[in-house]
């Protein structure tokens, strides 16, 4: 049997000890300095945040794996081991953007805290007073696409993460389809279809049909007229063949593939509007890009006319030229190219003013974008509630050796992994073995030589 009269004694007594050491405590408490207090409380470590980072080099990394030339630009930090990676291609200037970011952002931007995007992006933008061009935006872009690279790795998580996370479980794409006939298209969509994309966009040559039009020869070559290698496009021959591709190829591979078309701004607007009313019947994806961008004006007629979805906007230079059009909902998907107008801080902010009306991002991503700009899309693509469609490529056994993780496809989707940053880097070894040009190839011409705006 317990003493329970002790046990209640000893009780009391320890409760008083105790109340006079709380006591005495709080007293002294009162005489601390908030300093002394202070030292005393141990933050946890979610609340510690990061040391600063400061950046200690902007370089260009130059290289043509897949033979168009690319641009990457390195941010060093005076963390060790630490470096950012964004893509800053202007393939048709690629030497002329070397420089910008090799002198002037790399004296711009030594010394300054990497965790300060978006100051670091405003300051850039309005630094050489005159904004825009592509030469300085894509400058603009590596550095800041290298900056949410540094941050993700320094959150230890992907750059999808820090702009909202994962809205799906993979980005769609779609890939291209073009052939000389509108048979030869077709068995390629089926191929594709079989491998599991459900988009592909259709091509009869290139663009406009360039490279599709042997039996016309043109006037100016005969004339000895521009250069031997400057290509040729009949618009009426293109605007005839077009829905003649649509045509077969929805006979061949019916309803349930989505069917996408470049125009590249190659014929008249009106041209434009009446092909584009005639190909309703076939039920587009979406057509591309009708108008070049001093026509911007036609758009109200477009989409009065018809109700076939339009996606635009890949040779815009400044955000704010999608502000009236997107307000007015005269298209349907926000076509950036994303080192064009700037990186990844202006394409999150044009992809969330989508969102207020109803327009779905789709951004460019051909050939001439680095697996490094392809890593920022995805990383985007994933996160934004209003993600449309990507623009795929595939990358060669020698693009992937350059660039260690590149984006890979299946069952028609992008996966983008949770590698912390982007996702991607880059061997510099491997990419010097494969030095870039001068040369571009964008003239094309009508038969009297005229030229075509792309």
């Amino acid at each position: 049997m317990l003493n329970t009269d002790k046990n209640s004694e000893k009780s009391r007594r320890s409760a008083l000890k105790l109340l006079a050491a709380g006591s005495s405590a709080g007293l002294f408490s009162l005489f601390e300095s908030p300093a002394a207090r202070a030292e005393k409380y141990v933050k946890p470590d979610y609340a510690k945040g990061m040391a600063p980072v400061t950046i200690k080099s902007v370089k260009a990394i130059t290289t043509a794996p897949g033979g168009a030339n690319l641009v990457i630009v390195k941010v060093e930090t005076s963390e060790p081991g630490l470096y950012g990676l964004g893509c800053a291609t202007f393939t048709q200037r690629a030497m002329v953007v070397v420089p910008a970011i090799n002198i002037y952002l790399n004296e711009f931007c030594v010394g300054k805290d990497v965790d300060n995007i978006e100051d670091m992006w405003q300051s850039a933008y309005v630094s050489s007073y005159w904004r825009n061009g592509p030469v300085l935006n894509n400058a603009l872009s590596g550095l800041d696409q290298a900056l949410w690279d540094i941050k993700g790795k320094r959150a230890k998580m992907p750059v999808h993460q820090l702009l909202g996370g994962k809205a799906r479980i993979a980005v769609d794409t779609y890939t291209h389809a073009s052939g000389p006939t509108p048979e030869a298209i077709a068995d390629k969509v089926q191929q594709y279809m079989q491998e599991g994309f459900r988009h592909v966009r259709i091509q009869q040559g290139g663009y406009g049909g360039v490279g599709a039009m042997d039996e016309i020869k043109p006037d100016f070559k005969t004339a000895g007229f521009g250069r031997a290698t400057d290509d040729f496009s009949d618009q009426r021959t293109y605007l005839k063949r077009v829905p003649k591709m649509f045509e077969m190829v929805r006979k061949r591979c019916g309803e349930d593939v989505e069917l996408l078309h470049d125009m590249h701004e190659l014929v008249e607007p009106m041209d434009a509007i009446n092909m584009i009313k005639g190909l309703e019947e076939y039920r587009p994806y979406f057509i591309e890009d009708p108008f070049s961008p001093e026509n911007m004006g036609w758009f109200k007629q477009l989409r009065a006319s018809t109700t076939v979805p339009i996606a635009m906007g890949e040779l815009f230079n400044n955000i704010n030229e999608f502000r009236e059009p997107m307000a007015n909902q005269l298209f349907d998907y926000i076509r950036i190219h994303i080192s064009q107008i700037g990186g990844i801080t202006p394409a999150m902010k044009v992809a969330r003013l989508g969102e207020w009306f109803n327009v779905k991002t789709a951004w460019h991503g051909p050939g001439d974008t680095s697996p490094v700009g392809h890593s920022a899309n995805n990383n985007i693509d994933i996160a934004v509630w209003n993600f449309g469609i990507q623009e795929s490529q595939r990358f060669s056994e020698k693009v992937q050796e350059v660039f260690p993780g590149c984006p890979t496809i299946k069952n028609g989707y992008y996966y983008v992994n949770d590698t912390p940053g982007l996702g991607i880097d880059i061997n510099e070894k491997e990419a010097a073995k494969y030095p870039i040009g001068t040369k571009s190839r964008w003239t094309v011409r009508k038969s009297d030589g005229t030229i075509l705006k792309p």
